[in-house]
């Protein structure tokens, strides 16, 4: 009710990207000492055996994980994971520090609950996120999402990949391939057959050379036509990778109330939250189909409640994560969730 009440309208008078890093800065300052970061973690957090899973090798807490973009640089990975998370994932990380795209560059449709945001992969570079990486707490799980530098041609793009996957191994229990980033000029060129195929592969090489191998996930965009959906299910298959994240943001309009003349101004960027509540599930649903449920899958895309979550678990999702959900609904609602899906579990189950 705080957040809802005296929060969020604070909040949503200012720019959405200045009022994210105002979060931060306000975030990092009251959970700057271990007590607080306790109590904190008293209040957001909720834990019950039935929520726990163990995918890919590795136990989660609870299926509820906050999706990459939120915390681009490892900054605030530790504190974040005090409002109930159980898994945390930094980046999209590349090789070299960026600025992205110019601003304004993130934007509120509040009539959807919804965000259109052309970020283009800020970050402060692959080797500054290890540095904070390298003092993270034991038993917080942490995934690092890679993609590659904006000036790198697609034709290279392999050599970007490679190096943030081998210098991350060390720092962080799971990886995420982004190709699917709608701000990223070709980006999404990657994601074709066998360009995406050849980048797994290299990636997957390279893991066998590691000492301890590591999960690696592939993000995918929600626009996608079923034969490129089963292309991928096919690759992920025959290359035996450990999972699949659906969905990235849309690049589709057609399901949003906000007036079209608001839309247009805004301009082009990848459409997060309630508006793509329904295209990520269906994408869900047919791959999980298509796929024989034979590799996990985290579904984010438009979660806020636990209606929401259970939608996308009934769909075929193993885990989940959030990130327009959080900034329309506040830290409270990750308990909230983890509370009423523990309990429809039980009911399910019982």
């Amino acid at each position: 009710m705080i957040y809802k009440g005296l929060v969020k309208p604070f909040l949503f008078q200012k720019d959405p990207e200045e009022a994210h890093y105002f979060a931060f800065s306000w975030i990092k300052r009251m959970l700057a000492f271990k007590p607080l970061r306790a109590i904190a973690k008293g209040m957001y957090s909720f834990q019950d055996p039935i929520l726990e899973k163990e995918i890919f090798g590795l136990k989660f807490p609870n299926p509820i994980g906050l999706a990459a973009g939120f915390d681009k640089d490892a900054m605030l990975y530790e504190e974040l994971s005090c409002f109930g998370f159980g898994f945390i994932e930094i980046g999209t990380l590349t090789p070299k520090a960026q600025e992205g795209n110019p601003k304004p560059r993130l934007f509120r449709l509040p009539e959807d609950e919804s965000l259109i945001n052309r970020m283009g992969f800020n970050n402060g570079g692959v080797d500054a996120a290890i540095e904070r990486l390298k003092n993270r707490p034991k038993g917080l799980i942490v995934g690092g999402n890679i993609g590659k530098n904006k000036v790198t041609p697609n034709d290279k793009a392999m050599e970007d990949y490679l190096i943030c996957f081998e210098k991350l191994s060390p720092y962080v229990d799971y990886f995420v391939v982004n190709v699917s980033s709608p701000n990223t000029p070709n980006l999404r060129e990657l994601q074709e057959k066998e360009p995406l195929k050849r980048l797994l592969m290299s990636l997957q090489e390279k893991n066998r050379e590691l000492e301890v191998n590591k999960p690696i996930l592939l993000k995918i965009a929600p626009d996608l036509t079923n034969g490129q959906l089963d292309d991928i299910v096919e690759i992920i298959q025959e290359i035996k990778l450990d999972g699949l994240i659906a969905t990235n943001t849309t690049i589709d309009r057609s399901m949003l109330k906000t007036k079209a003349s608001k839309v247009e101004a805004i301009g082009n960027g990848g459409l997060s939250g309630q508006a793509l509540k329904s295209k990520s599930t269906e994408l869900i649903k047919y791959v999980s189909e298509k796929s024989n449920k034979s590799f996990p899958i985290i579904a984010v895309g438009g979660i806020a409640t636990a209606k929401d979550a259970m939608e996308k678990l009934e769909a075929g999702a193993d885990l989940l994560q959030i990130y327009t959900g959080f900034i329309y609904e506040g830290p409270a609602m990750v308990s909230k969730i983890n509370k009423d899906l523990a309990k429809n579990l039980k009911r399910t189950r019982f």
